[in-house]
């Protein structure tokens, strides 16, 4: 069994696109961190109130945050789209047994966090806010990961790819359930039409690339006029294009391969300094003190952790599903930890949760403190649990 185990890991492990999509990920997580401190220091440094004008320049009747939150985020939600489609057919998710430990992992990771965080602002103003706690940022989580080198073993790098894509895919759920207020159900139905032209083109085995693009387009010009936040478009259209065997001809293998790095290196960092120009207050302790900071900052360093290792100790107890051999409660602590980083999708809920302009301000200030403890107690719990792990499950 053991080495059923570990031959299905390597087979994981050694598919391109899943290195190609590791290394983009962890390089692009510290590509992030250098955005966040250069975005950090402008807004707060004599040039601060041009650097934030700059991101609320007027584009076509909007702010140039506005498109880069709600059109160039959709390519990164088509790319986690891509990613999970390529778990379920191929990856972690593809046998409901080794699927099930990072699922109850990822569903602690939510409601455990949501679940504190409503304790502190129940009936409150900031009630909204549930969903910020509940995300795990994957480009910080794999690029803090990769800090560690050669002694995490194969299990774990793929136990927290898989926990980090079925938590975007539940903050993305989040999103397009809790966070829609008004449905302009024309429009939605238009988006739905044009969806299911494209997945009968996938049915007839339409393998060319440019049909899907230009649907998508237009799908996402609809569900923008919604009501529902337009970034959902991303994973609609990536579960219509095309898969076929997965290989490296497939047309969402062509598709994924292409938007690693446009993604990685361009959109995120992009969407970081816009979303990080935040000007940190003189009184940071009156700031933390607030309710929804306080449920934010017990959400991501105590609610990941404890609701990660919670659910998934449950479930390997119920014999649901199994704890990798190289892996051990302490390693799934760490992973923990590391999953209370939330940044990207605890900032974009953010936007989503609040519309006074203090409070987002502040709540973005506390998702980047919280990371930072949650990401730094992570890396160093970690670096002292796996040192002693052997050689042979080290390979890369």
């Amino acid at each position: 069994m053991k080495i059923k185990m570990k031959k299905a890991i390597k087979k994981i492990y050694n598919n391109d696109l899943f290195v190609e999509f590791f290394n983009n990920e962890k390089s692009s997580g510290l590509i992030l961190i250098g955005c966040t401190i250069f975005s950090l220091f402008m807004a707060n440094s004599i040039f601060g109130s041009q650097y934030l004008h700059t991101w609320h320049t007027v584009i076509a009747g909007q702010s140039l945050e506005y498109w880069i939150n709600d059109g160039l985020m959709t390519i990164f939600f088509l790319l986690i789209g891509l990613e999970l489609e390529r778990e379920i057919y191929e990856g972690e998710l593809s046998n409901i047994k080794d699927a099930l430990l990072p699922i109850f992992a990822a569903l602690g990771g939510m409601l455990v966090p949501a679940g504190l965080y409503l304790l502190l602002n129940y009936g409150t103003i900031a009630q909204a806010g549930a969903g910020v706690p509940m995300a795990t940022d994957i480009a910080f989580a794999l690029g803090i990961l990769s800090l560690l080198g050669s002694r995490v073993p194969l299990s774990l790098k793929i136990f927290l790819t898989a926990l980090a894509v079925i938590d975007d895919l539940g903050a993305i759920m989040v999103i397009a359930i809790f966070y829609t207020k008004t449905i302009l159900w024309t429009n939605l139905f238009s988006a739905l039409g044009v969806m299911l032209v494209l997945f009968i083109m996938n049915r007839m085995k339409v393998r060319n690339l440019i049909p899907y693009l230009i649907g998508g387009v237009i799908m996402w010009w609809f569900m923008l006029h919604s009501g529902i936040h337009a970034t959902v478009t991303g994973v609609l259209l990536a579960f219509v294009i095309p898969f076929g065997n997965g290989d490296k001809k497939s047309t969402s293998s062509i598709l994924q391969h292409f938007l690693h790095k446009p993604v990685g290196f361009f959109i995120l960092p992009v969407f970081a300094l816009a979303n990080t120009a935040i000007v940190i207050s003189s009184n940071i302790g009156e700031t933390i003190a607030q309710h929804y900071s306080l449920g934010i900052a017990l959400g991501l360093i105590v609610g990941k952790p404890l609701g990660i290792y919670l659910f998934s100790f449950l479930a390997v107890s119920a014999g649901l599903c199994k704890l990798p051999d190289d892996l051990n409660w302490k390693t799934v602590i760490g992973v923990g930890f590391l999953g209370g980083i939330g940044f990207t999708m605890s900032i974009f809920i953010t936007l989503l949760a609040f519309d006074d302009q203090t409070i987002i301000s502040n709540a973005k200030f506390i998702i980047l403190l919280s990371s930072l403890i949650a990401g730094t107690v992570g890396f160093l719990f970690l670096k002292n649990t796996l040192k002693e792990v052997p050689d042979e499950n080290n390979n890369e």
